[in-house]
Formats: structure tokens, C-alpha cells, sequence
């Protein structure tokens, strides 16, 4: 945990001070640089409670980054979110809730008001180590660089403001990649056995759309779909990410948000009557918790 908290304040540290400079130097007013550093805690506790509970305690530091740059008929939009949590719950002990690194990167030049001819490219993968935890024991199932997914293509996009915008690439890779010798060796996540890559070739979409829905209230949408042409393009692979924001002052905010993903090459395990099996379902996280923002 510590390796990962100093991590974070190192990128984000270099991503303020990188921010700050470009504010000073650039009187063109081409690059549009704002951030978000939030850290969350959830904290529950039980002492002679007579309807029961568990006491538990969970942290989570999320950074989000926006780099926008415009001129003329050019744009080139990007977004970093760095995200890690940590849980520890009586009897337990301490799981990761969160971990995920998210880069996206979208260039655009302007067809007409709202239409733009797009080339993106989307990059996820996550810090650390992730287990299934059974009654017996614990079986790895992720790693850093395993999963990776980094898919690009041109495209076409419709953006009416940087709170609603949405790109169709339908000529885009995708790189599936899995830098784990154990996990590659079985296979994990639709790469061949004994193999670190995959290639898929199809069709994508990627929407964002933010909007206010009350004073000091946000709500927050991010989809992404990629069909593979290559096998099975009716098993599209499904990533839809909502948000609640709730600022109670310049610092303090309250966050609620969920993560589906549905992802066919993905076998996610399960145990009943102590036989483990896996096989493909719908991923559901959930965050809830309040904290510190700061905002440039």
C-alpha cells in the first residue's frame, strides 16, 4: 500500500507541476488542463451491537486528469484516471476494492459544428495483484499488465461539449495482453495458451456524457463497447461506468459510483458445494464513501 500511495502522489505531483507550467507559459489559451485528486474513506465500526455487524474500514485514491488542446480545426482530447483502494474488514483482513489505470486519447479535426474525424486510442490495465478468494484458499486472476487492453482506430465523433461526446471507430484493434506467465499459461482472459497477446480487429463505441442535475450534484456516464469481427462480433464486450458527485464544500465531496463490464473472454470463478468452477458473468463494483478533493 504504501509503494502504491507513493506512486500516486509522484504522478500527481508531476502531473500538477506539468499543469501549472502550461497555465503560465501558455498565453495562447490552446490547452485546457484541469484535475481532480480525491481520496475516499468508508468507515464502519461495532461495539455490543445487538443486530450484528462487522467492523470495517476502506480507503480509496482516485486521480482524475483532463489535457484538452484546440486550435483551429484540430483537437486532441486526453483523460488519465489512476484509481486504488484498500479494505479491511473484521475477520477478513485487507483486499483491494479498487484498482485500475485508464488512459484515453482522442484526436479530432472538425467535418462540421458538432462532427469531427477522430483517431483514438483507449489504454486500461491496473497496478497489482488480484485473487478469488474461496474458503479454502486464494487463486491469482490478475496482475499488472494482465489484463491490458489497448485498442485504436480512426473514427468519427459527435461532440456537442467536453461533457457529451461520442466516438464510432468501425475499423479498430484491439491488443489483449497478458504479461503473466501462470495466467497466460492457462489461457486467461482470450489468449491463446502459453501466449502474452491477442489480437482482435472489429468495431468500437465510446460515450461520455456528464451532466448537473442539482446545485453542487454531478452525474457522471462512460460506455464503451468493441465487437470483434474476428470471432463471435455478437459478443460485444460491455464497460459502462456511472458516477455521483456530491460537493459539500470546496474540499469535501461525497462519491457513489458503479462499474458493469461484460466481457465473454473473461472467466470469472465461482465456488458451490467446495467445487470450483468459472465461466463468464456480469462484473459489478460498486463505490460509496466520503473525502477530500482537490480541484485545479
Amino acid at each position: 500500500m504504501k509503494k502504491i500511495v507513493l506512486i500516486f502522489a509522484l504522478v500527481s505531483t508531476a502531473f500538477f507541476g506539468y499543469s501549472q507550467d502550461l497555465t503560465k507559459t501558455d498565453t495562447t489559451k490552446r490547452w485546457t488542463i484541469h484535475g481532480e485528486n480525491t481520496f475516499l474513506i468508508n468507515q464502519s465500526s461495532y461495539s455490543n451491537w445487538s443486530a450484528g455487524g462487522v467492523n470495517a474500514f476502506a480507503g480509496n485514491l482516485i486521480f482524475n486528469y483532463d489535457f484538452n488542446y484546440k486550435k483551429d480545426k484540430w483537437s486532441w482530447d486526453n483523460k488519465v484516471i489512476l484509481g486504488y483502494g484498500l479494505s479491511k474488514q473484521q475477520d477478513i483482513g485487507v483486499r483491494k476494492n479498487d484498482d485500475r489505470i485508464i488512459l484515453n486519447s482522442l484526436l479530432g479535426r472538425q467535418a462540421s459544428k458538432y462532427w469531427l474525424y477522430t483517431f483514438y486510442m483507449n489504454f486500461q490495465t491496473q497496478f497489482a495483484k488480484g485473487y478469488n478468494y474461496t474458503s479454502n484458499n486464494k487463486t491469482l486472476i490478475s496482475n499488472f499488465l494482465a489484463p491490458a487492453y489497448l485498442t485504436f482506430g480512426p473514427g468519427f465523433a459527435y461532440k456537442k461539449s467536453d461533457n457529451f461526446r461520442v466516438n464510432i471507430s468501425p475499423a479498430a484493434a484491439r491488443v489483449i495482453i497478458v504479461n503473466d506467465d501462470e495466467l497466460s499459461n492457462k489461457g486467461a482472459f482470450g489468449v491463446d495458451p502459453g501466449k502474452k497477446t491477442a489480437f482482435e480487429f472489429g468495431a468500437s463505441l465510446d460515450a461520455y456524457y456528464k451532466v448537473n442535475i442539482a446545485e453542487n450534484i454531478s452525474l457522471e456516464n462512460i460506455l464503451k463497447l468493441y465487437s470483434n469481427y474476428l470471432d463471435k462480433p455478437q459478443n460485444v464486450y460491455t464497460d459502462y461506468t456511472i458516477n455521483l458527485f456530491l460537493k459539500v464544500n470546496k474540499f469535501v465531496t461525497v462519491n457513489a459510483g458503479a462499474q458493469l463490464i461484460y466481457d465473454n473472454n473473461t472467466q470469472i470463478p465461482f465456488e458451490k458445494d467446495g467445487v470450483l468452477s468459472s465461466h463468464p458473468a456480469l462484473q459489478v463494483k460498486q463505490i460509496f464513501g466520503a473525502g477530500l478533493t482537490y480541484k485545479f
